[in-house]
């Protein structure tokens, strides 16, 4: 059984190896760089994870992390694009070292490059593994698309917020372990269980970060208080706050909208959030999706170090974001 570390330094150690290709330098040199830029590394470690409850010979799983891995870097790179983001784990972003086609070229290839890692994988179900990925691969794009139209629709449900987190950012936990879990030649049932598991602790994860932003330790995580009340964003908190005000908090509300004060604005919405009990009703609502995916480790029906250990980890994951 590895601890989260040791699964990372196995990962790490096989990232390092890894080549993606040489000519043209410039297509191939900003794939180097955008891998060796940092990150969690949870996805990639989740697939192993998943493939450990089954069979501890997990350097078999190696290519099918690094294709999760990849993929997820590929969104990234695009994602700095629509963004118009200068910087990625504090260092420029490939469109911004490069230039705005290479980085779309480079996104393009990362996501190739990471179908053939994940058909390098020695499994009976490699079919099925490609068939999660794909899926998810669709999925994170609606996702993406899901939070563009946010920015742009008047009212967006709660119900509509957690679909759009759940496709751009949950499911690809999910397929992180379900693949893992698949490449051991777990039965589909186990492996749908380990996906709903981290489905729901990925849910878990936004409702936490939308929390962090107005009501963490900012000198923790070195993020501006309130930067998503700033930036206008149609949170899990916002969307609640929307729909419970009364009719003169609504127009208030309304007008901190076009606030020029950001200071102003931030200070105002937060006194809001508090006299309607926002962060009660988030903190709730992050609970609910714990609770359903500690639901489904437990119908898992394996006693194994491997899945105390995974559970202890997302719980960890949760603290340390907190």
């Amino acid at each position: 059984m590895k601890t989260y570390q040791e699964h990372l330094s196995q990962f790490l150690g096989y990232l390092t190896q890894t080549k993606y290709g040489q000519d043209p330098k410039e297509l191939y040199d900003p794939i180097d760089y955008m891998m060796q830029l940092g990150g969690k590394r949870l996805r990639p470690v989740l697939c192993l994870m998943g493939y450990e409850l089954f069979d501890n010979r997990t350097e078999n799983a190696l290519p099918a992390a690094l294709a999760i891995e990849v993929f997820h870097n590929f969104t990234l790179v695009h994602d700095d694009i629509m963004d118009n983001a200068p910087l990625r784990r504090g260092k420029p972003t490939v469109y911004q070292k490069w230039n705005m086609p290479v980085a779309i070229l480079v996104g393009d290839l990362m996501m190739i490059k990471a179908v053939d890692f994940l058909r390098a994988s020695q499994s009976k179900q490699i079919n099925a593994m490609l068939d999660v990925f794909l899926t998810t691969a669709r999925e994170v794009c609606e996702g993406q698309q899901l939070d563009m139209n946010f920015e742009v629709q008047e009212n967006v449900s709660i119900d509509a917020y957690i679909e759009m987190i759940t496709l751009k950012t949950a499911v690809l936990l999910g397929a992180s372990l379900k693949i893992g879990a698949l490449a051991a030649n777990a039965s589909l049932a186990q492996a749908n269980h380990l996906y709903e598991f981290g489905k729901n602790i990925g849910i878990a994860f936004q409702i936490q970060d939308d929390l962090l932003d107005c009501f963490g330790n900012h000198s923790n995580t070195g993020k501006q208080v309130g930067g998503d009340i700033a930036a206008n964003k149609k949170t899990l908190l916002y969307i609640e706050l929307m729909a419970s005000v009364h009719k003169d908090d609504l127009q208030q509300l309304l007008t901190l909208r076009e606030e020029q004060n950001t200071e102003v604005k931030i200070n105002e919405t937060l006194k809001l959030y508090e006299k309607y009990q926002i962060q009660s009703f988030a903190e709730l609502q992050k609970k609910h999706y714990l609770d359903k995916a500690m639901h489904h480790l437990t119908n898992l029906d394996i006693q194994s170090d491997a899945l105390q250990m995974l559970k202890a980890t997302a719980l960890d994951l949760m603290e340390r974001i907190a």
